[in-house]
């Protein structure tokens, strides 16, 4: 198992180029099941999560062609070989459930098993099932732990009891394809919802209302091969202002989408980080005085997770630890999941000051002044958490079990040693 060995206290500066989005990535991969055609993704980023879902590809049938330093991969799958999606791979990450929808929409039939991913609470798929049911799936829970949905899909009025974003995803993928229109009804309206949706459209789909909560689908008989871009991970490019805020360094991030980061810009701001925007690129202006803007609303309100357009729960452990570097106190509550802020008390490990109010708040006192100590990656985001504060903490701290880091960071150690960070891998 490889860990990071990080000396901390080195200001990062430098130009970065953000990654593919992730969320987007994972969800475009199995959507290109539902056309027999080649389907080409440019700017897929190499990362672990991406290999996982081609392998489960790979045991439907699909023909893979994927050059990862041009970031260039094709898909096509003339026959899908089986219905089962793999076990043990769906053990590996949550995207894992983004093919029951397409093979329910061109098999009529899915068999999978709840899947694995990050530990940050609960992640129950009831909302999956309750989409799909409405377009006339029939659910079983097998005795194995499995579950089957079968039938013909049919367009529906489906209405989300929440607005889940890989619910919404796999009602789209399935109704796409459905006999009639679909109407989604408190659908998840994220980025990466947002493009599934325009590369489904360059297939030959015909979806309305992108962008916002109300979706409305006319299935159509086929679809057919396109070539889409995967837009810029938001979440990247938010991890790189924190970084560069919390070390007092100074980057350009280039090619940003800004519409995409007005919400975590605004809450930035709150914190006193200080971003400007120069045509597509955004630059983090060095040194700067890191202080809550509004006491009240930092101590009342403060930084909550809701669906977009809100503050999105990606986010989240990465404020934390740039709050520990603001000076004030400032309130976090997680309302989506209730094991995300565990990996916070383990940073007043490090000398920070936060109170765990319950699983889901906690208040950061700051400024704290971090020494490196031994930290355990749990998930993708408490990991790269983990690494920010090795950053910016005076000694030497090591980050154990970066695999999780790695299913959505494709090889940070380099990207941050070429910005001036002193950190390496270190394989066990």
């Amino acid at each position: 198992m490889a860990r990071f060995v990080i000396t901390g206290g080195k200001a990062l500066h430098g130009t970065v180029q953000p990654i593919g989005n992730k969320n987007a990535v994972v969800k475009m991969i199995p959507a290109t099941l539902l056309t027999t055609e080649p389907v080409t993704l440019t700017h897929v980023p190499d990362i672990r999560d991406v290999d996982t879902m081609l392998s489960i590809m790979k045991t439907l049938g699909t023909d893979i062609t994927y050059d990862k330093t041009k970031g260039v991969l094709t898909l096509q799958t003339k026959t899908i070989m089986k219905t089962i999606v793999d076990p043990d791979l769906a053990k590996k990450l949550r995207a894992s459930n983004m093919f029951l929808g397409p093979l329910l929409a061109r098999k009529g039939m899915v068999t999978g098993i709840m899947p694995g991913g990050d530990k940050i609470g609960p992640r129950e798929m009831n909302a999956h099932f309750d989409g799909l049911r409405q377009l006339g799936a029939r659910y079983k829970k097998n005795a194995d732990d499995s579950f089957t949905l079968k039938g013909k899909v049919v367009g529906a009025d489906v209405f989300l009891y929440e607005p889940s974003v890989t619910a919404t995803e796999n009602v789209i993928l399935a109704a796409v394809l459905a006999s009639g229109e679909t109407t989604i009804t408190n659908a998840a309206s994220e980025p990466h919802v947002q493009e599934l949706c325009r590369m489904l459209n360059g297939m030959g789909a015909t979806i309305d209302g992108i962008g916002t909560n109300r979706l409305h689908i006319v299935g159509v008989d086929r679809l057919h091969g396109t070539t889409h871009q995967v837009p810029v991970d938001y979440i990247y490019v938010g991890t790189m202002v924190v970084l560069a805020a919390i070390t007092g360094g100074e980057l350009t991030i280039q090619n940003v989408v800004h519409d995409d980061l007005k919400t975590i810009v605004y809450f930035f701001e709150k914190l006193g980080v200080r971003t400007v925007m120069k045509g597509n690129d955004l630059v983090v202006p060095g040194k700067q005085r890191l202080v809550i803007r509004d006491h009240e609303w930092a101590r009342i309100k403060g930084v909550y997770s809701q669906p977009w357009p809100c503050f999105p729960s990606d986010m989240m452990s990465l404020m934390i630890v740039l709050a520990t570097q603001v000076k004030g106190s400032t309130l976090f509550f997680e309302k989506m999941y209730s094991g995300r802020m565990f990996f916070a008390d383990y940073l007043n490990g490090l000398g920070a000051n936060i109170i765990i109010a319950d699983p889901y708040r906690v208040v950061v006192n700051g400024k704290s002044k971090l020494r490196g100590g031994t930290l355990y990656a749990t998930d993708i985001r408490a990991g790269m958490a983990y690494v920010a504060a090795g950053l910016c903490a005076e000694g030497k701290t090591v980050v154990e079990h970066v695999d999780h880091i790695d299913r959505g960071y494709p090889h940070i150690e380099k990207v941050l040693q070429a910005l001036g960070a002193r950190i390496e891998r270190v394989e066990s």
